[in-house]
């Protein structure tokens, strides 16, 4: 049983159904409470979830107005007019250490990213990661693929997966929640429903949004707050409609630090989106409209502004008794760190993976709660990252922000680059569905502007560069080869709508 509708519940609906096809049924109540829609950018491991559900990119991406990402654009966060990228592609190797290892002593020009990936040369020239015979570009035989993520609409995705679900059996019903029943054990027996009356079940799934109205308020599980290490607490967002043909269709998402927090923008196919994410401290909900307005231009003249408050944070718990919460129910944390759709799917394989037989099984919700909350640990750690190397001080918004609280995890990475003992990999080792390898924070920490500044690991102090200088210019060949025969975004999908 799914509480909640929207781009949650409708992940989670479809997926489960696909999972699990003879083994259970799903019904979907979609009420008032369900979490807003926005515009997603997601991390290059969401090709698995609509791999997993038989989706065709050429299908479901014009229906939901879905473009290509293959890196974040940090724009402004060491200087003005200076930029960086964090590809989702994987780091070359050089002598046995990745090419970040080296590239502050052997690096052949001043962009680490452009030096050390492909992908970023293929940003900076708008091209899609697909060639117009739909075949992805492989780069040398060790490297792979060119990975990409998604852009999209998510209020169209949710109805494009609720079609998909209610045709593989899901049953879909409206209504507000007023109230969930407990039994003699604490354990949720019925949703009472307007218009539906009671409803049971034996699983029942929490997509309901910051309000958490199953985990949260009927079982009570406490929140754990980001607050202290994260500055921002409000959201404003714009849908601007735009030629995209003329504006073009970057192939990345787009993170631009402003005097009180960060704008992110991101394109579709026929318009694009742009929120600001800020401190109420330090910039009235007016002030920062008009600060968006203006990064946005003369197109969003008559677009209505959407302002949302921002809970950092988790439940202490994601499942407890017979209730998983998934998406802002389960927690939260600004896109900085791959959020959204993409932790939403993270949490679906990792809820797949210890889906519970006839009886109820203690070990299987506690290996997913250590995985699902380590990876919110994760992405608040990451996220935290991008204030405390910033180089930009010009406001107080920023000199106050590398004063705040640093999470125990990110202070032993931060020590470990600045001092090289090891490199500064994460603790535990993640798991790669959100992406956020060693790889992501040296990409923070080179692009940022050197506040934290990095010594080269011993062993690779005492190697010959020349294997290194070789590596970088196979990256920069390979880029101008790369870039030279892959269409721009707007091309490739204009073939598809041919």
């Amino acid at each position: 049983m799914i509480a909640g509708g929207g781009i949650t519940g409708w992940m989670a609906a479809a997926y489960l159904r696909v999972a699990f096809p003879e083994r259970i049924s799903v019904t979907l109540l979609e009420n008032s409470s369900e979490e807003q829609c926005g515009d997603e950018s997601t991390s290059a491991g969401m090709r698995r979830f609509f791999d997993f559900l038989g989706l065709r990119e050429e299908e479901w991406m014009p229906a939901c107005g879905a473009t290509y990402t293959m890196a974040v654009r940090f724009q402004d966060w060491n200087r003005p007019g200076q930029h960086f990228y964090h590809p989702f592609e994987e780091v070359r190797s050089a002598g046995g250490f990745p090419l970040t290892e080296w590239w502050p002593r052997s690096g052949p020009s001043g962009r680490f990213d452009r030096d050390c990936f492909v992908a970023a040369s293929l940003c900076d020239a708008g091209k899609s990661p697909r060639r117009l015979d739909d075949s992805v570009p492989s780069g040398r035989q060790d490297t792979g693929e060119i990975p990409y993520g998604y852009h999209f609409d998510a209020a169209r995705l949710a109805g494009y997966l609720a079609g998909l679900a209610v045709r593989l059996g899901v049953r879909r019903i409206s209504g507000e929640l007023r109230d969930v029943r407990l039994d003699e054990h604490g354990r949720i027996d019925r949703l009472v429903t307007a218009g539906h009356g009671e409803i049971t079940g034996d699983l029942f799934v929490d997509c309901t949004g910051f309000p958490g109205l199953l985990l949260g308020r009927a079982l009570g599980v406490p929140r754990l707050s980001y607050e202290d290490a994260l500055p921002n607490d409000s959201v404003v967002s714009l849908e601007v409609p735009a030629d995209m043909r003329v504006r073009g269709i970057a192939p990345y998402t787009s993170a631009t630090a402003v005097g009180a927090g960060w704008i992110r923008t991101v394109p579709l196919l026929d318009r694009f989106g742009i929120q600001y994410v800020h401190s109420r401290e330090y910039c009235s909900p007016e002030e920062a409209e008009q600060v968006l307005r203006r990064a946005a231009g003369p197109e969003a003249a008559g677009a209505q502004a959407r302002h949302e408050g921002l809970r950092p944070g988790r439940s202490r718990q994601a499942w407890k008794h017979n209730c998983v919460a998934l998406g802002a129910a389960a927690g939260s944390v600004e896109p900085l760190a791959p959020t959204g759709a993409s932790s939403v799917h993270h949490a679906l394989e990792e809820l797949v993976a210890h889906f519970p037989g006839h009886g109820s099984d203690p070990r299987l919700q506690d290996a997913f709660n250590t995985s699902v909350a380590r990876a919110a640990d994760e992405a608040r750690d990451f996220a935290a990252l991008h204030y405390q190397a910033a180089a930009r001080e010009d406001t107080q918004y920023w000199r106050d922000a590398k004063t705040r609280s640093l999470p125990a995890a990110l202070a032993r990475r931060i020590a470990s680059w600045t001092g090289r003992r090891q490199a500064p990999a994460a603790e535990p080792p993640m798991a790669s569905p959100r992406g956020l390898t060693t790889e992501a924070y040296a990409c923070v920490l080179l692009g940022t502007g050197g506040r934290f500044p990095s010594r080269l690991l011993p062993a690779a102090a005492g190697l010959d560069d020349e294997v290194a200088r070789k590596e970088f210019a196979a990256v920069r060949d390979e880029a101008r080869s790369l870039a030279d025969g892959l269409p721009t975004q707007w091309e490739y999908f204009s073939r598809l709508a041919a």
